[in-house]
């Protein structure tokens, strides 16, 4: 079975949802991605993150929300 990309331990991060392997979490790259940065910007300035995790971290909040009312 693979890896999961996405990982929670309330030991990293107090438990929010990071890429494994690192201490960034969903939260900090969507927040790149919202204000513009590119994916390779990410990726050059954190050397264990890899295009698939960030491309898993997107579709970890995509379902996440999936489940939830957020109204603007």
């Amino acid at each position: 079975m693979k890896e999961p990309l996405i990982t929670s331990n309330p030991r990293v991060m107090m438990g929010n949802s990071v890429v494994a392997g690192t201490r960034l979490t969903v939260e900090q790259v969507l927040e790149k991605m919202a204000h513009g940065e590119s994916m390779e910007k990410i990726l050059a300035a954190h050397p264990r993150l890899t295009r698939e995790s960030m491309l898993a971290a997107v579709d970890f909040a995509a379902r996440a929300l999936r489940a939830d009312v957020i109204y603007p």
